[in-house]
C-alpha cells in the first residue's frame, strides 16, 4: 500500500494589517453618517439606527484581534468599505496566481521537491477569481509543474477536500507528488457594513506539498493516516454571487452576493458534527482523542474551536494542543487550519499523532490525520 506523507507547506500573508480599533472607527463613521442621512426616518420609528461596533464585542465574539488584507486603504474607506484591487489584463498573473506562487516556493523548498516534479496541482479556496480558465492551471505553467491541474470548492474545507483528493490520487498511482493551494481573499466577499460579521475574514494564501513516502526525502513529514470528508446541505451560511446575476437582473453589491451566516445557528449544528466527524475518524483507525498531541482546527471562531477541543480531547485544551491563529489572522476560510498546521508543528516529536479539520459552509467538514516521521 502506498503512503502519502505531508513534506512541506507555505504561507503568504499580506502586507497590510488591519486591528479592531481601526475597523470599528471606520465602521462607526459609516454608520453615523448613515444615522444622519436617515435622521427623520429614525426619529420618526420607521427606521432603526445602527448599533455601532466595538473591540469588546469583537473580541468577545469571535477571540479575532487584527487581520491581514491586501488592501486596506479601501476596507477603511467609509465610503467604499471593500478593498480596491485593480483588475489584471489577460496578459498578467491573475492575483491568486501570484498569491499561489508565493506560498507554493516556500513548501517547496520546504519538501526539497522541484516545481516539475509537481505532477497534480488543485487550487482549492472558497471564492475564485474566475470561472475559467482555471486557476490552478494557470498556477500550473506559472510554475513549470507537469501533470494536470484543478480548482474545486468546498468554501471553508477546501484545502482538506483536496488533500483528501490529491492525497488519493497518489494512493492509487497516478502521481507522486501534488501540491494543493488555497488563495483566499476573503475580504473581498465580507459586507464591511455588517456589524455582526465585518470583523470576521482575513486573506492569506497557503500551499501544502503531498508526496509518495517512498520518494520523499524531506527530513520533516507526517504521514497521512487517513482522510474522511462529509457534507450537509444548509442555507445558514450562504453567498448567492454567481454568473447568473447578469440575467436575472439582480443588484451585484446587494448584501445577498456577499458572505451571509446565521451565526448561532451555524454553531449548534456545526460543532457537533465536526467532534463527532473528528472521533468516528480517530474511531476507525483505533485511536482516541487522548492519543493527540494536536488538533489544526480550522480557524472561524475561537468558541467553536474551544468546544470542539473539549469534545474531541476530553478535557480543557491547553493553547499549544489545539493552537489558536485567528487572534492575528481572522478567519482566513481554507487556508485557517494550514495556517496553523504551517506555524504549529514543528515542535512535535516523531511518532506523535494530529489531526487537521476544517469545517464551514455546504456544511462541510474534512479530517486528516497525521503522524510525525
Amino acid at each position: 500500500m502506498i503512503k502519502v506523507a505531508i513534506t512541506g507547506t507555505g504561507l503568504f500573508t499580506p502586507e497590510h494589517a488591519i486591528d479592531n480599533d481601526t475597523l470599528v472607527a471606520s465602521f462607526n463613521a459609516w454608520a453615523e453618517a448613515e444615522d444622519a442621512r436617515h435622521g427623520e426616518a429614525i426619529a420618526a420609528g420607521e427606521r432603526e439606527a445602527i448599533a455601532p461596533s466595538s473591540t469588546d464585542f469583537i473580541v468577545k465574539a469571535s477571540g479575532i484581534h487584527s487581520r491581514y488584507v491586501l488592501d486596506a486603504e479601501g476596507i477603511l474607506d467609509p465610503e467604499r468599505m471593500r478593498p480596491r484591487l485593480p483588475q489584471r489584463r489577460n496578459d498578467e498573473p491573475s492575483l491568486q496566481c501570484e498569491m499561489g506562487l508565493k506560498a507554493a516556493s516556500q513548501a517547496l523548498d520546504a519538501a526539497g521537491v522541484k516545481a516539475n516534479d509537481i505532477e497534480l496541482v488543485i487550487v482549492g479556496c472558497s471564492n475564485l477569481e474566475r470561472a475559467y480558465p482555471a486557476v490552478a492551471v494557470e498556477l500550473q505553467a506559472a510554475l513549470g509543474a507537469a501533470g494536470y491541474a484543478f480548482d474545486m470548492n468546498v468554501a471553508c474545507s477546501s484545502a482538506t477536500f483536496a488533500i483528501d483528493a490529491a492525497a488519493n490520487a497518489i494512493r492509487c498511482g497516478g502521481v507522486k507528488r501534488a501540491l494543493v493551494v488555497s488563495p483566499e481573499i476573503c475580504s473581498a466577499h465580507l459586507n464591511f457594513r455588517d456589524r455582526d460579521s465585518h470583523f470576521i475574514f482575513g486573506d492569506a494564501c497557503t500551499a501544502v506539498v503531498l508526496e509518495n513516502a517512498a520518494v520523499a526525502t524531506a527530513e520533516s513529514r507526517f504521514e497521512i493516516l487517513g482522510t474522511r470528508l462529509v457534507t450537509r446541505f444548509s442555507n445558514a451560511i450562504r453567498n448567492n454571487a454567481g454568473f447568473l446575476g447578469r440575467v436575472t437582473d439582480t443588484d451585484p453589491l446587494a448584501t445577498d452576493k456577499l458572505f451571509v451566516q446565521e451565526g448561532r445557528r451555524v454553531f449548534k449544528e456545526v460543532c457537533p458534527l465536526v467532534a463527532s466527524l473528528i472521533d468516528e475518524h480517530l474511531a476507525s483507525l483505533e485511536l482516541q482523542g487522548a492519543d493527540l498531541s494536536r488538533l489544526w482546527l480550522h480557524q472561524a471562531n475561537r468558541h467553536m474551536n474551544d468546544l470542539i477541543a473539549r469534545r474531541v480531547l476530553g478535557t480543557d485544551p491547553p493553547p499549544d494542543k489545539a493552537p489558536i491563529i485567528l487572534d492575528r489572522y481572522a478567519n482566513t476560510s481554507s487556508a485557517g487550519s494550514i495556517i496553523a498546521l504551517h506555524l504549529h508543528r514543528h515542535d512535535l516529536s516523531p511518532g506523535a499523532l494530529g489531526v487537521v479539520c476544517s469545517f464551514g459552509a455546504g456544511y462541510s467538514a474534512g479530517s486528516v490525520v497525521l503522524r510525525r516521521q
